[in-house]
């Protein structure tokens, strides 16, 4: 483990990056409350650069795709030494990194996940998938170990197995959407034993009706493998703060509320976009206290080091398979 300064992230700033990231990530910005605000106002700073990254990616032209994350790793390099840039939220990431020790391994991981989406369309198997996963997603959970602390570094294997877990239940849900974007992450291999053969999407193509049921068996089967990462990730919530874990585990629940609504219509990726309302999304809230109560004791009867920054580098090799 690593003894770091807290990061100190101005209000303005913060603002900013709840402004940034208002319109699509109202379930990180409900989990983000739960936080003392120190850690709520870090977490913003990652997950608003996170975002930034995404959408300069996917926003940009087609053709001028790979310069825009060319231009987001030259400036990922920029801020990790010491450049500001003057955009608040760019420059407050760099200072969370920092503050934190944060490894630039993971913002560059990140960067090396949305370059497989340029460069590719499908995954040909599981292990493909996963290092998308990995990439894209089990980074952010790391990151946000930084930010969060930790009180055994054992624990970042539940934080990526969570962004695994997480990115799984989004390619669930949003196979006919990628689908109109000439993407499909379900596994070629999984799809191929479904009876559907070479099923790789392409832009402006129909959706392919007569592939629903055979859809429905591989939806349900990475769903499947997303539930044994959530389970997985349990075992890392004793390690956090309390009132972090409590946040964490609310996140967890509205993903994970996500895969059982998508189940529930018997994994029919046809059938609309599956979407937690606000009740749902606050009954989460609610059994998430519930867990976070429950191991009170357990955190009572604990003697172990004081949270602090991890002090190692969590890679994709060592991802344990869940």
């Amino acid at each position: 483990m690593s003894r770091r300064e807290r990061p100190r992230v101005a209000a303005e700033v913060a603002a900013e990056c709840r402004r940034r990231i208002a319109a699509g990530s109202k379930s990180f910005a409900l989990a983000a409350h739960l936080l003392p605000r120190d850690s709520r106002r870090a977490a913003l700073v990652v997950y608003a650069w996170c975002r930034r990254a995404d959408d300069a990616v996917d926003g940009a032209p087609p053709a001028q795709r790979p310069a825009a994350r060319a231009a987001l790793h030259d400036e990922l390099e920029r801020i990790a030494g010491g450049t500001t840039t003057g955009d608040p939220v760019i420059d407050a990431f760099g200072a969370v990194m920092s503050a934190t020790g944060m490894p630039r391994h993971y913002p560059r991981e990140m960067l090396a996940g949305m370059r497989m989406d340029l460069e590719r369309s499908a995954y040909d198997d599981l292990p493909d998938l996963l290092r998308y996963c990995y990439r894209v997603a089990g980074t952010v959970g790391l990151m946000m170990s930084h930010v969060l602390t930790l009180r055994d570094d054992a624990a970042l294997q539940a934080a990526a197995q969570l962004g695994v877990a997480m990115q799984l239940t989004n390619i669930c849900r949003d196979v006919a959407e990628d689908w109109h974007l000439g993407r499909m992450y379900l596994p070629v291999t999984w799809l191929a034993r479904a009876g559907l053969g070479d099923l790789r999407a392409r832009p402006g193509a129909p959706f392919p009706n007569a592939a629903r049921d055979g859809l429905r068996t591989v939806v349900a089967e990475v769903l499947a493998l997303a539930g044994r990462y959530y389970a997985g990730a349990e075992r890392g919530f004793i390690a956090l703060p309390w009132r972090a874990a409590l946040s964490i585990r609310a996140a967890r629940a509205i993903y994970a509320a996500i895969g059982d609504r998508l189940a529930r219509a018997g994994c029919d990726v046809t059938a609309g976009r599956a979407v937690v309302p606000l009740a749902g999304k606050l009954a989460a809230v609610c059994a998430a206290a519930g867990a976070a109560a429950a191991e009170l004791p357990a955190r009572l009867r604990a003697a172990g080091p004081a949270f602090q920054a991890p002090g190692r580098v969590f890679e994709f090799a060592d991802l344990e398979p869940a």
